[in-house]
């Protein structure tokens, strides 16, 4: 009769739970864009609505003008450095600083499916580069500082003149005067920082750099990007499109909302957890409650199965359980 409990036991109604019960174990690592990429967009829809504000404040201060600063005859000794072409064109910033990072974070979705990582990661990184480009061109509009070369935007001809009062009163083109007066901070080297930073920040914590393990190569791959970074920032300078100050000031400000953003979002690089999101650790803890109390509940289901298959005996073999029935009734 033991084996007989033991084959009940172990039916399939009560083995299809418990294998239901494991293979949640075994999949609750595991978020996929299909399986909670849409809970992930809704939870965060108001962020992503919030980066499109950014954007078209972004485009509303990069139509704007400037503020016209008064440059005399005596400055100009610092602003006559050649016009020249730029060696890291505009279009190229956002391919480098935001679709390379996107293209790593994707790599990385590709080995460990969460979709949690990728979406933090791409959200952070947006949210780094847009917030950095709202305050730099604020910042840009609102000083007016004029670039080394704009003696060449103010008088492409070698022509000065000046007011009475001894502004410089210029006569080229609109746009090109416009963009003179946005010298400070550098744009380039903000958003140049603001995304390789950003992606410094996330390959230390991917990589475990801060291990305490000594494993000093590791910082060759976090330096990289900042490397590439401040290479940009030097162009500007060697193209006389930027002071030096201007460079330092936009690098400083994009690592530095980089680092805000990024520890929004994720564990300090340093942290034991630091590679991957708080959210992920929280989904992770949750299916860990889930899948405990699943299997509690799956214990107190057995509990009656058994007990029937017992009763379904003794009215089938009657005297064999006479003894049980004695005992639980107190005669004994």
């Amino acid at each position: 009769m033991a084996w007989s409990n033991m084959l009940s036991y172990f039916s399939f109604p009560n083995f299809h739970r418990i294998f239901q019960g494991r293979v949640r174990s075994a999949e609750m690592g595991t978020h996929t864009i299909k399986s909670h990429g849409t809970k992930v967009a809704r939870d965060h829809m108001l962020d992503w609505l919030i980066l499109l504000l950014l954007v078209l404040i972004e485009v509303i201060l990069f139509v704007i003008h400037p503020f016209y600063r008064f440059v005399g005859k005596d400055m100009m000794t610092d602003l006559k450095y050649p016009l020249k072409e730029n060696t890291v064109p505009a279009w190229s910033v956002p391919m480098y600083a935001v679709l390379l990072p996107v293209a790593i974070f994707l790599l990385f979705y590709t080995r460990r499916k969460d979709v949690y990582d990728l979406h933090h990661s791409i959200l952070g990184l947006l949210f780094s580069v847009l917030i950095t480009a709202v305050i730099t061109d604020a910042i840009k509009n609102a000083v007016g500082r004029p670039r080394p070369d704009f003696f060449w935007r103010c008088f492409p001809d070698g022509n000065e003149l000046y007011n009475r009062w001894g502004n410089a009163v210029c006569h080229g083109r609109e746009s090109d005067i416009r963009e003179g007066h946005k010298s400070f901070p550098s744009g380039h080297t903000s958003w140049s920082f603001a995304g390789l930073g950003f992606l410094s920040i996330y390959l230390s914590g991917k990589i475990k750099a801060f291990d305490q393990k000594g494993h000093v190569a590791k910082l060759c791959i976090v330096f990289f990007p900042l490397l590439i970074a401040s290479l940009v920032g030097i162009s500007r300078v060697d193209d006389y499109g930027h002071h030096w100050q201007d460079v330092f000031a936009g690098g400083l400000l994009g690592l530095v909302v980089a680092a805000f953003c990024y520890a929004q979002l994720f564990p300090p690089p340093y942290n034991d957890e630091g590679w991957g999101p708080y959210e992920y650790f929280r989904a992770l803890e949750e299916s860990r409650s889930n899948t405990n109390s699943g299997e509690s509940v799956n214990e107190l289901d057995v509990q009656p199965i058994s007990l029937a298959v017992v009763s379904q005996q003794v009215r089938k073999h009657g005297n064999q359980f006479a003894a049980l029935e004695d005992l639980e009734s107190g005669r004994r």
